[in-house]
């Protein structure tokens, strides 16, 4: 979310790449050939995340497991996406409505809970998991671990070097922008990759099994795992966090709202505020808005 949501996939649009780009999508974390060396993608990342207390051998696991991969395709999508041409009006044409109505009688109770809880109206969580995720349709395509790993590994210098070979062709930014923004994105993925691996711990969940964004955000509201830690709740009751969970998603939106400043009755202008702490696009939250007022119709 805040900034890094902007980022985030819902129904993004797809971009068309270099092939090049598209031949190394997936490029195995821990060899990659390199002339007669192998280079290891996350050895740098390995040894920070053991020296900031995580189990060494579980660390270490979880990097050689075939399943991990440097996602080069995902983490270009950071550098030439583009909200504005993401195409949120889609979600006020009569389908899409139509099935929002449809979910808010099927999860009546759920939605209940969560007002009775937050304060925050059943509209507005219907529209956020309708844009999110398509009620729960869509929640990505991507290994979560391999997202946040892949952009937190880019602390590593010579990752990065490696990285704009691949997108400097398909980005507007110039090599210093790149470097500049590479900086800020992979120490703020370094910390999700680290909330991510506590909460699946906690949860006794396989990190290497979970879906989610390109950006690494999870479940039908996608959240990302920082505020899971913080803000996620248990809707359902059955002693588990899992966004995957219509009970628990919808009552971690209503939750997340809520902290951020809902209250019942709220005005447009303040409404506005907070759901552009869920998402800093002003077209995302006109959206949200429009969806509220029809469905309220």
């Amino acid at each position: 979310m805040q900034d890094i949501r902007q980022n985030c996939g819902r129904l993004f649009v797809f971009f068309i790449l270099l092939p090049l780009l598209y031949s190394c999508s997936h490029v195995p974390g821990t060899a990659h050939a390199a002339g007669s060396k192998k280079f290891s993608y996350f050895e740098s990342l390995e040894k920070r995340l053991i020296n900031d207390g995580f189990d060494k051998n579980g660390i270490r696991k979880l990097y050689r497991s075939p399943r991990t991969m440097f996602e080069s395709k995902g983490v270009s999508l950071y550098f030439v996406h583009n909200e504005g041409k993401l195409n949120y009006d889609q979600f006020l044409e009569n389908a899409p409505i139509r099935k929002a109505r449809n979910y808010m009688e099927e999860q009546k109770n759920e939605l209940t809970a969560a007002e009775n809880a937050y304060g925050v109206d059943r509209q507005v969580i219907t529209a956020i998991l309708l844009v999110e995720t398509r009620l729960g349709s869509y929640v990505g395509e991507r290994f979560v671990f391999n997202s946040l790993s892949t952009m937190a590994a880019l602390a590593d210098t010579e990752v990065r070097k490696r990285l704009w070979k691949r997108v400097s062709g398909t980005t507007h930014l110039s090599k210093q922008a790149f470097e500049k923004k590479a900086a800020r994105k992979s120490n703020w993925a370094y910390k999700e990759l680290k909330a991510f691996l506590t909460y699946t711990d906690r949860e006794k969940l396989d990190p290497l099994e979970i879906y989610g964004s390109y950006a690494g955000a999870m479940g039908l509201c996608q959240f990302m795992p920082s505020n899971i830690l913080k803000l996620a709740k248990d809707g359902n009751k059955d002693g588990r966090i899992n966004l995957f969970n219509h009970a628990d998603a919808i009552m971690s939106v209503a939750s997340y709202l809520n902290h951020n400043g809902w209250y019942p009755g709220i005005d447009r202008q303040r409404a506005y505020d907070v759901v552009y702490t869920y998402n800093h696009s002003s077209y995302y939250v006109n959206t949200i808005l429009k969806i509220v007022e029809i469905l309220k119709g």
